[in-house]
C-alpha cells in the first residue's frame, strides 16, 4: 500500500464491474412504487468509482453530467481513456475524498452514489462524505449507498480479520499479490481447522472461507485486505447520515422491499409490529441476516398525492428485454411466491413485441382487467427482476446513441484480446447489460451484417484460432479440432440468437 492510499489496497487494480444501482434512472421505479417524488437529474456524482465502468456507461448513455473521483491514479487513467473514447464530458479525477469534496467548481447534484466504498474507508473519510452530501446533494436529491451490514457479517467477520492480519504480517515482498492472497487463504484454512470452538460458534465459517477462495483475486484483495473495514448496523449508518439531512427512502431494488418474498407469516407479524418506526429496518436485517444493503436516501423526501402519483407512474416507459416465454410468474428472494397471472399475463402480452410502452397506455388497454396500481406494481416487479427496462425520454435516447455506439464498439474491439469490460450500454435504459466475451464477438459479427448463427460461429472461430485459443468442453478441456470448436460455437450462437440478441435489440444496443 502507498502512503496516499490511507490503508486502502492501491497496488492491485479493482475489478471491471458494472453496478445497476448506480444508474440514477433505476431509482425512479422503486421510489414511485413507494409513492415518493423523484427529482429531475441533471448532475450526478460517483465517489470511489473503481475502474469507472459504471460511471462511463452512464455518462455515455444519459444526458446527465457525471462527476467522480477514485484516488487510485491507474483507475482514473483507465476511466478517462474510456470517457474520451465514447465522447462524454464526464469530469474524472484521482483526488482523495478530502480534495475532491472541497472543490469549488462542483455543482449541486441530484444524485450521489457510493457502491460499497463506505465499508472500506476511515471515519475521517466518512465525515468528509457526510458533509459533502449535506452541502452538495440538492434538495429532493437521491443518495445511493451500499455497504456491508450487520448482523449478517457477524459470524464471518473473523475470516476477514485473519486474512488481513496474515497479509499485513506474512506477505512476501516481491511476490505477486495473487500468491500472497492464496497464501493467506491457505493459512486461514489451517487456522480454522485447528479452531474447533470458533467452528462450533460459527458452523459455516470454514465453508464460507472455501467459497471466498473461489472468487477473483483482485476482488479479494480489495474486499478483505484493506486496513479499514467496518460492517455497520443500519441504525449506525442513519446516525452517520443525520447531519447530511437525508432520510431513508427505500431499497434500490424493489425485491428487497417486497414483503411477500421476504418473510414467513410469523416474521411478517413481527414486522407489522414495528412498521413505520426506526426499528423496522433493524428488525428486517436481523430476520433476513442481511450482509449487504443497497439503499436510497433522499434529502427532503416528498410524498406524492394520488393524482400526482398516477401522473408520474403513467408517463414511465418500459420495454421487455427477455423472451416472453422465459418469464416465470413467481419471484424468489428469501421466500418464493407466485405472481397474479390475471395481471401479469396481460401486461406481458402487451410487452411481448419488445417495443417501448407507456404505463398509461398499458393501463388503458387493460381497463377492467387490472387497475393502475396493479399494472405499475407488475412493471415494478418485472423491473426489479431485470426482465423489463425502464426507458428514458426520446430526447435523451437520441442524444445518447452516438456515445453508446462508441462505448460499445470499444468494448467489442477489446474482446478480440479478451479485454476488461464485459458490458454494453443502452441509449434506451441509460444503463448497461452484462455479456460474455463470446457474446461480444457474436455481436461484432451481427454488426458486420452477418445474420445466421453459423456465420457468427465462423467469425468468432477465426479470431480465436488466430490467437491460438480454443473453446472448452464440459470438463474444462480445450477442444482440439476445428469441427468441434465450430460445433460448440454454433451451439452458443444459437443460444445467443434465442436469448441475448433479443435483449440487445430491444435495448437498441444492436439494430436489425
Amino acid at each position: 500500500m502507498s502512503a496516499w492510499s490511507y490503508g486502502y489496497v492501491s497496488n492491485v487494480g479493482y475489478t471491471y464491474g458494472y453496478y445497476h444501482e448506480l444508474n440514477p434512472l433505476r431509482a425512479i421505479v422503486p421510489m414511485l412504487q413507494e409513492g415518493l417524488a423523484v427529482p429531475e437529474i441533471k448532475n450526478a456524482c460517483e465517489l470511489g468509482f473503481g475502474q469507472g465502468v459504471s460511471l462511463n456507461a452512464h455518462a455515455a448513455a444519459q444526458q446527465i453530467r457525471w462527476y467522480g473521483t477514485d484516488f487510485n491514479p491507474a483507475h482514473a487513467a483507465f476511466a478517462r481513456d474510456l470517457a474520451s473514447t465514447c465522447g462524454s464530458n464526464a469530469l474524472i479525477t484521482d483526488q482523495d475524498f478530502a480534495s475532491f469534496c472541497s472543490r469549488d467548481d462542483l455543482p449541486e447534484f441530484e444524485f450521489i452514489g457510493l457502491h460499497g466504498i463506505w465499508s472500506w474507508i476511515s471515519d475521517d473519510n466518512r465525515r468528509i462524505i457526510a458533509d459533502f452530501v449535506r452541502r452538495k446533494l440538492a434538495v429532493g436529491g437521491i443518495l445511493y449507498i451500499s455497504y456491508n451490514t450487520l448482523p449478517g457479517w457477524s459470524a464471518h467477520a473473523p475470516i476477514r480479520h485473519l486474512l488481513a492480519m496474515h497479509d499485513n504480517v506474512r506477505s512476501v515482498g516481491g511476490q505477486s499479490h495473487e500468491q500472497n492472497v492464496q497464501n493467506a487463504l491457505a493459512f486461514g484454512s489451517r487456522v480454522l481447522a485447528q479452531s474447533p470452538l470458533v467452528q462450533h460458534n460459527a458452523p459455516n465459517i470454514a465453508k464460507r472461507l472455501d467459497e471466498i477462495a473461489k472468487q477473483n483475486t483482485n476482488y479479494l484483495a480489495h474486499e478483505y485486505l484493506n486496513r479499514d473495514w467496518h460492517p455497520m448496523y443500519y441504525a449506525d449508518l442513519a446516525q452517520w447520515l443525520e447531519p447530511a439531512k437525508v432520510g431513508f427512502a427505500c431499497s434500490a431494488n424493489y425485491l428487497d422491499d417486497f414483503n411477500l418474498c421476504l418473510y414467513t407469516a410469523e416474521q411478517q407479524k413481527l414486522m407489522d409490529e414495528v412498521a413505520g418506526t426506526p426499528l423496522a429496518q433493524t428488525v428486517k436485517d436481523f430476520l433476513l441476516n442481511k450482509q449487504f444493503r443497497r439503499d436510497l436516501w433522499v434529502k427532503g423526501a416528498r410524498r406524492l398525492n394520488n393524482v400526482q402519483l398516477a401522473q408520474q407512474r403513467g408517463k414511465q416507459r418500459f420495454v421487455l428485454t427477455v423472451p416472453r416465454e422465459s418469464v416465470e410468474l413467481s419471484v424468489s428472494n428469501h421466500v418464493t411466491v407466485g405472481l397474479m397471472p390475471e395481471v401479469f399475463e396481460p401486461v406481458l402480452e402487451i410487452l411481448s413485441d419488445h417495443q417501448v410502452h407507456r404505463t398509461a397506455d398499458i393501463t388503458q388497454a387493460l381497463a377492467g382487467k387490472a387497475n393502475p396500481a396493479q399494472v405499475f406494481a407488475a412493471l415494478t416487479i418485472l423491473h426489479a427482476k431485470h426482465q423489463v427496462a425502464q426507458v428514458q425520454d426520446e430526447v435523451s435516447v437520441e442524444a445518447a446513441r452516438g456515445r453508446c455506439r462508441a462505448f460499445n464498439e470499444s468494448v467489442i474491439a477489446a474482446a478480440h484480446n479478451n479485454g476488461e469490460i464485459y458490458y454494453l450500454t443502452s441509449p434506451l435504459s441509460g444503463g448497461a447489460v452484462s455479456v460474455s466475451r463470446i457474446d461480444l464477438l457474436f455481436a461484432e459479427a451481427h454488426n458486420h451484417g452477418l445474420r445466421e448463427p453459423q456465420q457468427w460461429a465462423a467469425h468468432t472461430w477465426q479470431i480465436l484460432q488466430a490467437q491460438g485459443q480454443a473453446m472448452l468442453n464440459k470438463d474444462g478441456e480445450a477442444l482440439t479440432t476445428e469441427a468441434d470448436n465450430l460445433a460448440e460455437l454454433t451451439r452458443l450462437a444459437e443460444e445467443f440468437a434465442k436469448q441475448r440478441l433479443i435483449a440487445l435489440k430491444a435495448l437498441q444496443i444492436l439494430t436489425e
